[in-house]
């Protein structure tokens, strides 16, 4: 029997790649609802004051 070896977990490339997809995803939401999100923001705060 030979001496396979062990298979190791997650390397540092897959945790990259797993890093770049989240933020393209948060970049494309920031992108896509950004607009709203800060007039309703920037909204309620003029209201407030």
């Amino acid at each position: 029997m030979q001496n396979r070896p062990r298979k190791a977990g997650p390397g540092l490339v897959e945790y990259a790649l797993i890093l770049l997809l989240v933020a393209v995803i948060v970049i494309v939401m920031l992108a896509l609802l950004g607009p709203a999100i800060s007039n309703d923001v920037f909204s309620n705060i003029s209201r407030a004051i």
